[in-house]
């Protein structure tokens, strides 16, 4: 993100309906059918978990963020392929999408060993959501919101929703946003929790390439364990997350960017982390 365009402004002139590219170790996912306010067809969850899984093991990754092209971030479900799915003979594999893309495509999210920060250009509703919920971090341009859709069509929830919203509200109010849908503004979104900090639409990109490149320049190794060691200890008990947590300790103990931070200390120098 060498220049102060975000993915979101960029013009969606190309085919790809999800692009990856990667920068100064920022790995940047757009979702780009912004005819479609970035609604998730079938090629476009295909293309968004391989992409994601893509972002997971590249090693010139230190950072990902999740963006959207146009005036959204991610409706979720594409309605009218719905629509047609649910009016013809097949409509069962209307819900094997959640096992065979939502699920493996969110679990990947959250769980890569890397920081991964929600770019929320714009609206990002039901699945769309619960992406961004997955993210570490959630970056909102003002004009931006949430809408946790589900319930309105009559589903339930899914892409995690179920596990990430209890987490960052508490359940009761998780539970009124899943049963009573609306849209929460940027600043409505930044008083619950559920965005880490909201900017002008017009300072939106540099933002966005300011807090993802002190990522990127970050102890990535650490990162990753630390992400690990906090979705653990969210199934597991204390002893259980003390015993992991040590786990991770000795790992990252054992990195370059730790020896060399620990020099740069003594030697009262700032320290240059390369994620080994």
């Amino acid at each position: 993100m060498a220049d102060q365009q975000s993915p979101a402004d960029q013009p969606a002139n190309d085919r790809e309906t999800v692009r990856y590219d990667v920068e100064d170790g920022i790995a940047t996912i757009t979702l780009n059918r912004p005819q479609a306010m970035n609604g998730l067809d079938v090629e476009t969850k295909e293309a968004l978990l391989a992409t994601v899984r893509r972002a997971a093991a590249d090693e010139a990754a230190r950072c990902v963020v999740l963006t959207g092209t146009g005036r959204a971030f991610c409706v979720g479900q594409d309605l009218k392929e719905h629509v047609q799915i649910l009016r013809s003979d097949d409509a069962s594999s209307l819900f094997t999408t959640v096992d065979e893309h939502y699920n493996p495509t969110v679990e990947a999210l959250a769980t890569m060993a890397k920081p991964v920060v929600a770019a929320v250009n714009g609206v990002a509703a039901g699945a769309g959501a619960s992406l961004a919920f997955a993210c570490d971090f959630r970056i909102l341009a003002e004009s931006a919101g949430f809408n946790l859709a589900f319930a309105a069509i009559g589903l339930s929830c899914d892409t995690g929703s179920s596990w990430t919203l209890p987490r960052l509200l508490g359940r009761a109010k998780a539970m009124e946003l899943l049963y009573f849908p609306t849209t929460l503004s940027s600043a409505e979104s930044a008083e619950l929790g559920l965005a880490t900090r909201v900017v002008p639409d017009a300072e939106f990109a540099a933002e966005v390439a300011s807090f993802a490149g002190r990522l990127a320049l970050g102890p990535t190794a650490a990162y990753g364990a630390i992400r690990r060691s906090v979705v653990h200890a969210a199934g597991h008990d204390l002893t259980d997350a003390l015993a992991f947590e040590s786990q991770m300790m000795t790992s990252t103990g054992a990195t370059d960017d730790h020896r060399r931070a620990v020099d740069a200390f003594l030697a009262k120098e700032k320290p240059t982390f390369t994620g080994s």
